[in-house]
């Protein structure tokens, strides 16, 4: 079984205080705040990383899927967006938006639209985050390669 692995550490207190972020592989390490979680501040913040999980994981779903279905993709952009709101257990993701474009041959848009949604479903991350009220998924067939 393959297990990743990232670490936190945190100085302070919350609202003062800062921390780092760094993943177990080394290629990235970052520095987070209150102000770069809750406000706009700079830095990084979990829910960043959130996203970036999400939208690689969804990529990586969507091209396998096609590819079964003999459509290897030349191209796949994936960006997530992940919404950070107050209920009454206090800061949760409230919302998860995918935006997807694609470049694949010989894709109906029904077809597609079909494929994105399954890929959505069965990735590992979406699974994971199961909990989140709302996964939206915005998917774009582009290219020369779409069919109408």
């Amino acid at each position: 079984m393959t297990i990743r692995e990232a670490s936190a550490e945190w100085q302070g207190t919350l609202r003062e205080g800062s921390g780092r972020l760094r993943l177990g592989s080394g290629v990235f390490e970052g520095a987070y705040s209150f102000p770069s979680r809750f406000e706009n501040g700079p830095g990084t913040n979990p829910e960043e990383l959130i996203a970036a999980a999400h939208a690689g994981c969804f990529s990586m779903a969507l091209t396998f899927i096609l590819g079964q279905g003999g459509h290897i993709p030349r191209d796949i952009r994936t960006i997530a967006r992940v919404h950070l709101g107050a209920t009454e257990a206090g800061p949760t993701i409230t919302r998860i938006d995918l935006e997807t474009a694609v470049d694949a041959a010989g894709l109906a848009e029904d077809q597609f639209e079909r494929l994105a949604q399954s890929a959505k479903a069965s990735c590992l991350v979406s699974r994971a985050l199961a909990g989140v009220a709302q996964i939206n998924l915005k998917a774009t067939l582009v290219g020369t390669a779409a069919q109408q």
